[in-house]
Formats: structure tokens, sequence, C-alpha cells
């Protein structure tokens, strides 16, 4: 079967958040240039650009309006919501269960999002986690966010000043406890992973002078999330929508760091019986089966069983043969100015 890559941004915000002004058109066009085919806003408690009628094809993006509900911690990105969920009697965040169980009732998915946040203080940025995992009912997870990977690296003045404007240079991939957890996680139930922008764009002040930390044009570069459609996307605002959401509520995704090189063309499958598996489906082993590999760059594979690594390799593609149950994941390595950094992270393909 013959599956679609599609390249997205999930978790962004427009300035509707700050001051009203909602600078789509610019995000769209951002978005244009750098090749990205769908877009997933996800502003602070509101609905806003789906009421002023950005949901939909705009040119050549698909755009879907969710909601970042967000209290003081425990952020969630709800989508296919009907309504904004807002946790007015509940600021600090401290009953999650409450506002995931609403974003089910009006039928939505819902990501936790940026789960290991933690700041950084010489910049006075709060902390942003989550802290409750007694939660249920989550689509899935933030696995790589780019905010919280790039913050990490504001450690000094000089580093900052570097890291500002070479972010990708400084990223170190998804945190290990992120990892782990998730791989635990999906040795009992299927918990989808996406990567994550979270960039606001926000205007920054220093002396008298304004800048953007991040404009769109520069952040579209960094960790995207590729959907696998079984069909192709069609121009119609509710089907393609339904095909995003389909995919990534079944984990038919990965996500990467495009900066150095696209990722699209990353496949990732198990051959069984004379089908082929690809991530968030299941089998059943009965005989021989082999998973597969391939990157559109020559790369550093590795292949997660059960979070540990399996097999690792140098090149295009790995093939190795599959002789036990357990969740395969891929992560992949791209060697770029002398040392090898983050790329492509896949979501899991669970064989029992």
């Amino acid at each position: 079967m013959k599956l679609n890559d599609y390249t997205g941004v999930i978790h962004f915000h427009s300035s509707l958040s700050f001051d009203g002004h909602a600078p789509m058109k610019d995000i769209v066009r951002a978005a244009e240039e750098n090749g990205i085919d769908f877009l997933m806003l996800t502003d602070h408690d509101h609905l806003q650009a789906r009421d002023e009628g950005w949901e939909g094809w705009q040119g050549k993006v698909l755009v879907i309006v969710g909601e970042e509900i967000a209290p003081r911690f425990n952020h969630y990105l709800a989508f296919n919501i009907k309504e904004p969920v807002v946790c007015h009697d509940d600021h600090a965040g401290s009953n999650p269960q409450k506002y995931m169980d609403e974003v089910h009732r009006q039928g939505g998915i819902g990501f936790i999002a940026h789960p290991d946040h933690e700041g950084t203080k010489m910049f006075h940025v709060k902390q942003y986690s989550w802290n409750d995992w007694s939660v249920s009912g989550y689509t899935g997870i933030g696995i790589w966010d780019f905010m919280t990977d790039w913050q990490s690296s504001l450690t000094g003045y000089f580093r900052a000043f570097f890291s500002f404007f070479f972010p990708a240079y400084f990223l170190k991939g998804p945190r290990t406890v992120t990892l782990e957890r998730w791989d635990r996680l999906n040795q009992t139930a299927k918990v989808v992973g996406i990567g994550e922008l979270d960039n606001h764009a926000s205007t920054k002040k220093i002396g008298c002078f304004n800048f953007v930390a991040f404009s769109f044009d520069r952040a579209f570069r960094f960790v995207c999330t590729h959907i696998l459609t079984q069909e192709p996307f069609c121009g119609n605002n509710a089907q393609d929508i339904r095909l995003v959401y389909d995919s990534l509520s079944h984990g038919r995704c990965y996500f990467s760091l495009e900066y150095f090189h696209q990722a699209r063309g990353f496949q990732f499958f198990i051959e069984h019986n004379g089908r082929d598996f690809y991530m968030g489906d299941a089998l059943k082993l009965s005989g021989g089966a082999r998973l597969h590999v391939s990157c559109p760059e020559k790369a550093d594979i590795r292949i997660i069983h059960n979070g540990s690594v399996r097999h690792r390799a140098r090149g295009r593609s790995v093939s190795i043969a599959v002789d036990e149950s357990g969740v395969y994941r891929t992560e992949v390595y791209l060697k770029t100015a002398g040392r090898l950094r983050p790329w492509i992270f896949s979501n899991p393909i669970f064989v029992n």
C-alpha cells in the first residue's frame, strides 16, 4: 500500500493570544515557502481563528484550528472540538482529567503538551510541565517540543546569543525522560507521539529595538510532524481534515527536524506474511517478519525495542529480522558539522 507523506506543524500561536491582530496570512505564506502542507494552530483558550474563517484550505496549506488549554500547569492540545474548553475554576490545572474529559465529550482528540518543559531562569521563562500522570483518555504526547529543547540551551548570555541565531545547532532532540516515559506507556496502551513547535513569534524589546524571537519564516524550518495518509488530500476541507485526524489518532506519523535535511520519504514498516505494517499498526507474530527503515539521506539509524536500542547501523536503509514481540520504533540521527544531530523519530509498531 502506498502512503502519502505530508509535512505539518503542530502547536503554534498566532498573535490573537496577545494583541487581537491575527497575522494568519503571513503565517500561511511562511508555511507555503517552507513546504508545509498543513498547520495545526493552538491559541490559548479560544478558537477565534476558526470563527474568523481561517480553518480549511488557504492556498496550498490546510489550516486546522485547535486550542491549547492553558492553565498554570498541565497544558493540553485539543482538536476537533466544537467550542473552547476553558478551566475557569482551575487556574493551576490541578484537575486536568476534567478538561480532558470535556474534549472527549465533544468528540475531540487531545495531546499532552510539552510534558517536561523546564523554562529558563536566566531569561525568566516559567516552567510549564505536565504534573499529573494519573490521567487517561488522551490520544498522545508531545515528545519533541522545539521551544523546550531550544530554551534548554539558554544557560549563559554568550551561548544564548549564538543559540538565537543558529538554533538548530543547539537542539538536543527529545529529552531522555520524555522518551523513557513514552516507551513505558506504549507497553501498556498506544500513546501517539508528535512534534511540537510552540512558537509565538512574539515581539521582544531590548533597549530601543524591537525584534521577533522567532518569525514563522524561521520557525517552520525546525520541528515538524509528518503524517502518512491512506488517501491523498483532495481539496475538500472536511475530508482532508479528517485524514489528518485519522492519521494522528492511529499513530501513522513521525516527527523530525527539517533544518538540515527534509525528512519526507522516510519509511518504517514491518513486513509479515505478505503484508506491510506501518507506524501505529499492530500485528500478531507468526513465522518470519522483517523490519525495514529507509531514509532520504545517509544517517545513523537506531531500532528501539521496548525502550532499548536493538540495532544500530549507518546508511540510508536497514533491514533486520523480527523474532520477538514488543514495541518497535526508530530514531535517526544525521551527521552534520562534525557531529550527530537528532533528525527523525518514528511512532511505534506493536508486535504481539
